[in-house]
């Protein structure tokens, strides 16, 4: 029989192991009752034939020519009165003076085991095959006056009527162990639902399962994670957290406890309070993190706690990305603007029936921007880079930048074996951060200047601006470290992540000082990919 279910398992071998053990105490308490009520004849046979030995008129009725009429009326009454299944009285050599059966009287006793009552003296419990049939026997020898042996009394029970007294008790332990039997079939039964309950009535190949995921999962989180038992024990701990902790990946946490690995940390303070703390900073060796801190409960009880952390460095990187795509949002928002203030003057031109200024400005714009369509459609005939350089035209006009797009520029479209959002990532990076160099600028002298290629083997990106260019200092840490020229926090992410983007596409980056007087930035995208990385 195959059981397949964790609760009929458990219910199958624990109604066996308890039907085993009562069935075995069962068997062990009736040879245990039979040996002891054995013994318990056995003394009680030896101490009748003692005392039955040394009775005055027992040793004088050995004194009479006919001792048997004495003696078998003695025998007789100490049978009756004890419950003995025979009691015989013989004299030294064995010869029967008293028997429970007459015709017997006169005979030698049967056996074979007087030899010690009557050459050594001695009281003792024999068990031997007699007339009547095997027997328990309690034998003790007859003494006179003069301390001499004359004979011997022999008090027995046989072994037939032990065996029926003993089966008088195999009933009552077979109703015990049946009962003990029936109870354990409950208790196993009992057992296995709660058992199946608490473990949510997951079978244990499910609960594997489960134990397998969650620890993927744990670990492919990008966040630190430390769980600790209700005594601020370490649980668990993940990849993540090893690199934010800075502690080797081959140090064992786990089992120690979570103040002497942080002795910062408030997760103790958590258990005792089950307080949540959510995006609470924190300093780990160093390193600034975020940290959330949740109560683990079950049954209402603090069981546990989870921490969960990432450095905060990390989330800034995710606040410049967003930052970014608000740069291309504005950027949008920017052309919406011009052309609605572009709408607004038409319509005044009209209210004012200034018919021909109106048609003259709606030629002028029109010729403009449909230049700049056809430019950048015959230039830059990839959509994705097209619709973002048209975006930043319009994001210049609004910054009173001059943008200008190199016309020796061309790109027929980006390889599709590369990711298109890193060059957004880069052009957006470095554009945005050009309009910045010169946005203090006068008017007149804000210049940015874009020049993409692509000369077949490789992707050419130049972005110059006319500002103050970079400080020779910062040159070694520009793409290593924040570097920004803004006295303001929380800046300085943009040139990491254009160096992370580069290095995704195995490009290299070159910054020199342009012809118009500011930094200038060369970035190089083989079209192979990955054939190059230099910083």
């Amino acid at each position: 029989m195959k059981l397949k279910s964790l609760q009929s398992r458990i219910f199958f071998y624990g109604a066996l192991f308890v039907s085993l053990v009562a069935i075995l105490v069962g068997v062990s308490f009736y040879f245990t009752m039979s040996h002891g009520i054995e013994q318990q004849l056995g003394i009680r046979a030896l101490s009748i034939a003692k005392t039955t030995a040394e009775r005055p008129d027992v040793r004088a009725g050995f004194e009479l020519e006919n001792p048997t009429e004495a003696l078998q009326p003695i025998a007789e009454a100490v049978r009756l009165q004890t419950g003995a299944e025979y009691v015989v009285i013989g004299d030294s050599e064995g010869i029967r003076y008293a028997h429970p059966v007459v015709d017997r009287i006169g005979k030698k006793m049967v056996g074979d085991d007087n030899e010690r009552a009557l050459q050594f003296g001695e009281s003792y419990i024999s068990e031997a095959t007699g007339s009547l049939g095997p027997a328990l026997r309690g034998k003790a020898p007859v003494l006179n006056e003069q301390g001499e042996i004359i004979g011997v009394v022999s008090v027995g029970y046989l072994n037939e009527d032990i065996s029926i007294m003993f089966f008088q008790y195999v009933d009552n332990i077979s109703y015990i162990v049946l009962i003990a039997i029936i109870l354990g079939i409950i208790g196993s039964s009992v057992l296995a639902r709660n058992i199946k309950k608490e473990l949510f009535d997951l079978e244990p190949a499910e609960i594997a399962n489960l134990f397998t995921e969650r620890n993927a999962l744990i670990e492919s989180v990008r966040e630190g994670i430390i769980m600790v038992d209700a005594k601020g024990l370490i649980t668990t701990v993940n990849a993540a957290a090893y690199d934010a902790l800075s502690i080797p990946g081959q140090a064992e946490l786990i089992g120690r406890s979570i103040q002497e690995v942080l002795p910062n940390t408030l997760l103790p303070k958590v258990l005792e309070t089950g307080e949540r703390h959510l995006d609470r900073p924190m300093e780990i060796h160093g390193k600034e993190v975020i940290v959330n801190r949740i109560p683990i409960r079950a049954n209402e009880q603090i069981i546990g706690a989870v921490s969960t952390f990432r450095l905060k460095s990390e989330l800034d990187q995710l606040t410049m990305e967003l930052s970014q795509v608000k740069r291309y949002t504005e950027a949008l928002r920017a052309q919406t603007h011009e052309y609605n203030n572009f709408l607004y003057t038409i319509s005044g031109l009209i209210q004012l029936q200034s018919y021909d200024e109106a048609l003259s400005l709606i030629h002028d714009e029109t010729a403009e921007h449909q230049s700049l369509i056809q430019f950048v459609t015959k230039r830059l005939q990839d959509p994705f880079l097209g619709g973002i350089v048209i975006g930043f035209f319009n994001r210049a006009k609004e910054l009173k930048v001059r943008f200008l797009l190199d016309e020796d520029s061309y790109l027929k479209e980006l390889p599709s074996h590369l990711e298109k959002t890193h060059f957004v990532s880069i052009i957006g990076n470095l554009v945005t951060n050009a309009f910045e160099a010169v946005e203090m600028l006068p008017e007149e002298k804000r210049m940015v200047r874009l020049f993409i290629l692509d000369n077949g083997e490789e992707i050419l990106f130049e972005v110059e601006d006319s500002g103050l260019g970079i400080a020779d200092e910062l040159l070694d840490a520009l793409f290593h470290e924040k570097v920004s020229t803004k006295d303001v926090a929380d800046r300085g992410y943009g040139l990491l992540k254009v160096a992370d983007n580069v290095e995704d596409l195995g490009g290299s980056i070159t910054v020199e000082k342009g012809d118009l007087g500011g930094a200038l930035f060369i970035i190089s995208i083989p079209k192979g990919g990955f054939l190059l990385v230099t910083h």
